[in-house]
This record gives structure tokens, sequence and C-alpha cells, in this order.
């Protein structure tokens, strides 16, 4: 009995100079308590899952050109802007689904970072979605202010929507999602943070599920060509 309880006392001693840590390291930042736990353990969830290979799905095509082209869509940013695809002609693209509440949220700052280093040829652009097990709650205000609070992010960001292949899927997602229009794709986002990256001429060239890093090989190995 003695025993059992001083396993129970260490756990919880764990499990409270945990919850401290969490307080003490986040303390500055402007976000939920779930929401620092989950940025305090992003770094172990990324080891865990790429040693067990889930969400690490990467796809690759060349040379495929699409049916439609995706410079003729535009999709509205969290601000009310309009963000035109044409604009970013001649640079990769990298699509991300994004949201505030899930434990890859740490990519935010992976993907500000992947900007930052290939600026002369890539654009990031964020689309938030609530579609996983609605991590995405927030407002197009909320979801702008937490980015730029806690992430520092400059990229552009469009307005929450619907990603998954269902009613109301955004026109970018069915473009990314339907093989007739971008040439060969047809698998959805597997959760949040999934990246599809277009090279310059508007193609269709890899699918990075949510676990692989923005900074890894998988991505700049493609960027630095």
């Amino acid at each position: 009995m003695n025993k059992s309880r001083n396993i129970l006392l260490v756990l919880f001693g764990l499990l409270a100079g945990f919850l401290a840590y969490v307080g003490i390291s986040q303390r500055n930042s402007q976000m939920s308590f779930r929401q620092k736990i989950l940025r305090t353990l992003y770094p172990a969830l990324m080891w865990i899952t790429r040693l067990s290979g889930k969400n690490t799905t990467v796809l690759m095509r060349s040379d495929i050109d699409p049916q439609a082209s995706l410079y003729e869509l535009s999709v509205r940013s969290l601000s009310g802007d309009t963000i035109r695809f044409a604009d970013y002609r001649g640079r990769f693209l990298l699509l991300v689904n994004t949201a505030s509440d899930c434990g890859y949220t740490g990519q935010y700052e992976a993907l500000q970072q992947l900007q930052d280093r290939f600026a002369d040829r890539l654009q990031v652009i964020a689309f938030p979605s609530n579609d996983f097990k609605e991590q995405e709650k927030g407002t197009n205000a909320e979801i702008a202010g937490f980015c730029q609070r806690n992430y520092d992010v400059r990229f552009p960001i469009a307005e929450k929507g619907v990603v998954l292949r269902q009613n109301g899927q955004q026109l970018v997602y069915d473009w990314l999602t339907d093989p007739k229009k971008n040439g060969w794709n047809s698998l959805n986002p597997q959760w949040n943070f999934a990246k599809f990256l277009l090279d310059r001429e508007g193609r269709l060239i890899r699918y990075f599920g949510p676990a692989v890093s923005p900074l890894s090989e998988d991505v700049t190995m493609v960027l630095e060509h």
C-alpha cells in the first residue's frame, strides 16, 4: 500500500512540476492553458510521430500539368483582402491547413522560419480550418491575433474555411484534392498542418503529412533547387 502511495505521490509531483514549468515557460504568451501545454509538448509530439511513422506521408510527382490552373483562383484573407494565386506565379507555393488548438500548432513558427529562409522563391499561405476535432473554433480576428502574438506570423492567412471534401469546401482545396483539376492527387489533408507544395509553374509536386516539419530536408531540398 505504501509503495503504491509513494508511486502516486511521485507521479503527482511530476505532473505538478510539468504544469508549473508550462506556466513559467509560457508566462508571456497570450494562450489558453491547453495551448500552452500543446506548445510545450510539440517537440515531443514530433519526435514520437517520426518514430511511429504516423502522419509522415510524403507524396511526390513532377512534370504533371494540372487540368485547371490554380492561378485562376483567389481566396479572402483573415482581414478581408483578396489573396490572388496568380500574384505568386514564378514562386513555389506551400499551402497548409492550420489550427490553433492542435498538437502541431507549433509548426507556425517553423513555417515562418521557412518563409524567411526562402523569401526570394517561396510563398507560404495558411488556411485555418475547424475540420479536425474542432481545433479551430476562433473567429477570423481571433485567429489573426493568436498567430501574430504567439508566433509572429507574417505570411498570408486565408479566412477560416472547409478543407475536406464535403459541402462548402474551399475552391483551392477542391483543386488540391481533385485529380481532374490538379493532375494527380486525390488525397485530402490527413489532419491539421498537412502541406501541399506547388512548383514555380503552378504544378502540384508534393504532399507532406502533418508530422513532416516545414524545416525537414523533405521540404527544403525541393526549394533549394
